[in-house]
């Protein structure tokens, strides 16, 4: 089933809402759907919504450590926990 087939007027769903909600929780590809003739929505069900939200925050996380790498703002692992140790005892000094 290609894309096209999956593009549909808002029409269509006005008429079918209750069929294409059911066959978007069946596993359905996303709508698409068009207003005048162009892209103004995509639906899709809510389980692959969240899916993508998650893999869009790890893809996040993932840029913020390589633009941390780049700048230069890592330490080794080796040590780490000597030095989580010698910061605990210095706050912990601190009060």
């Amino acid at each position: 089933m290609g894309l096209e087939t999956r593009i549909k007027p808002i029409s269509y769903l006005k008429a079918h809402s209750a069929e294409v909600i059911r066959e978007l929780n069946e596993g359905a590809p996303p709508l698409i759907i068009t207003q005048n003739g162009e892209a103004k929505a995509v639906l899709q069900d809510a389980a692959s919504y969240y899916q993508m939200q998650e893999t869009m925050a790890l893809l996040k996380l993932l840029a913020l450590a390589k633009d941390s790498i780049a700048a230069g703002n890592v330490h080794p692992a080796e040590g780490m926990a000597d030095r989580i140790r010698a910061r605990a005892a210095a706050e912990l000094a601190g009060k």
